[in-house]
């Protein structure tokens, strides 16, 4: 309880003006006060908080039927579970067609290196040049004799932050502002060219056989809250009618756009359609996640440091919390996802349940030592508790529930590593990843 530094006797011998400053000193620190308790109950970083917790069942029914066959599972238990991601976490997909429309912007047979034939493809959402639309920046070995498997996942800065090279195009969509980036007033610069280079091993995945795709996130939906007025939302939700508590937020709009540029590289002679592996980081990462889930297209999953709302448990209350996500990025998930704000044991799922939609296929969730911020325990539990369906579909789950030590990572039909370092995407990573796809993805 706060308490005035004034004693009831004292308060009475102030004028009338200082006892309303008086009062007014009182109200904003109770209200400090308040602010900093709401704050702590949004993140956690103390083991010895995390609360008891009970993980719902993956192979336990709604209606209390056990699912022991392959049958049941996709027949009842994960047409169900996908509903209820829908309903309770990220709303449906963007719902109406579209027509896609193709144009190459540029195509260079000698980039990085001479290692790498690279093309920018525009994708066009509707019959309007200037309506929604997304950039593919897509690389394949220089010396591929055929289609090959691929690697598609989102940047964060614009297609120009992947490589530094003075050709590729400038992003004109919408940007968070990056004084280190010379991003002001939300448009990109020439100073952003290759600040994401770090992040993306475009030799190594090409000298390893592999295409890689990458979009801007921004094309498909801007990440700001602004009611679904803009991105991939003006072409379907029209008039001003209030939003259904299930309506699909921006990681929605993400994973409908990643389902839209595999539609695209079915038609690539280059890009073996097939086999290509679903890659994202932090924020994207929850929606490789989820692109997974709803697309069972892609051939493998990977989830780099994705944290709450992505492959980490939310009963768990550990790192960023639920409450935490919906205030600082309200339009991420859906509105019923609220519910759950300081209120997690009261969900009827959890995220191994979504790490298990994408079974039979294969799983790399990775974390990093020093992001405690996406609880990189949690995380390795919800691959751990998504082995019941690996299992029912013969497929080999993590082999122990003990968390693998640093920079050991652990590979079966799923995946897991934890590495030195922090919150990033480092070569080490990518390393993992494209071992993990030789295993699974080259024929």
């Amino acid at each position: 309880m706060l308490h005035s530094s004034l004693s009831h006797s004292e308060s009475r011998q102030l004028s009338p003006v200082s006892r309303r400053i008086a009062g007014l000193l009182f109200l904003v620190g109770f209200l400090s006060m308040n602010a900093a308790e709401s704050a702590a109950e949004e993140y956690n970083y103390d083991e010895s908080k995390v609360p008891a917790y009970t993980l719902p069942d993956v192979l336990k029914a709604e209606d209390g039927t056990k699912i022991d066959s392959p049958e049941l599972w996709a027949s009842k238990r994960r047409p169900e579970l996908l509903r209820m991601f829908e309903e309770h976490v990220f709303g449906k997909l963007p719902q109406g067609e579209v027509k896609l429309r193709t144009k190459v912007r540029s195509e260079n047979p000698k980039a990085i290196n001479g290692a790498a034939l690279r093309r920018e493809v525009t994708v066009y959402f509707s019959a309007d040049d200037n309506g929604p639309q997304m950039d593919l920046l897509i690389y394949t070995p220089a010396n591929a004799k055929g289609p090959v498997p691929a690697f598609l996942g989102y940047n964060f800065n614009g297609n120009h932050s992947v490589e530094k090279d003075p050709a590729l195009n400038i992003t004109e969509s919408w940007v968070r502002n990056n004084k280190d980036y010379g991003i002001d007033n939300n448009k990109s610069t020439d100073a952003a060219r290759g600040s994401e280079a770090s992040r993306w091993a475009v030799e190594k995945i090409v000298k390893s056989g592999y295409g890689l795709i990458t979009i801007y996130y921004g094309d498909v939906d801007p990440d700001f809250d602004d009611g679904f007025k803009n991105g991939i939302h003006s072409l379907f939700e029209k008039g001003a009618a209030p939003r259904a508590g299930d309506a699909g937020g921006s990681i929605s709009a993400w994973a409908w756009g990643l389902s839209r540029a595999l539609d695209v590289l079915e038609s690539d002679a280059k890009i073996d359609a097939k086999s290509v592996a679903v890659f994202g980081h932090s924020r994207l990462g929850k929606t490789s996640l989820w692109a997974g889930a709803t697309d069972p297209r892609f051939a493998m999953i990977i989830a780099n440091e994705s944290g709450c709302g992505g492959a980490a448990l939310s009963k768990r209350w550990y790192g960023e919390t639920v409450a935490r996500i919906n205030t600082s990025f309200p339009h991420w998930f859906c509105l019923n996802h609220r519910k759950y704000n300081n209120n997690e044991q009261a969900m009827p799922i959890d995220h191994h349940m979504l790490i298990a939609l994408s079974a039979p296929r294969p799983v790399y969730v990775a974390s990093a030592e020093e992001d405690k911020w996406a609880d990189p325990y949690g995380e390795f539990l919800g691959v751990y508790h998504a082995g019941p369906v690996y299992q029912l579909l013969s497929k080999k789950p993590l082999p122990s529930e003990k968390m693998p030590g640093v920079n050991e990572p652990v590979m079966t039909d799923v995946a897991y590593h934890v590495r030195t370092g922090e919150h990033d995407v480092k070569d080490f990573d990518w390393e993992q990843y494209i071992a993990f796809a030789d295993k699974h993805l080259k024929k």
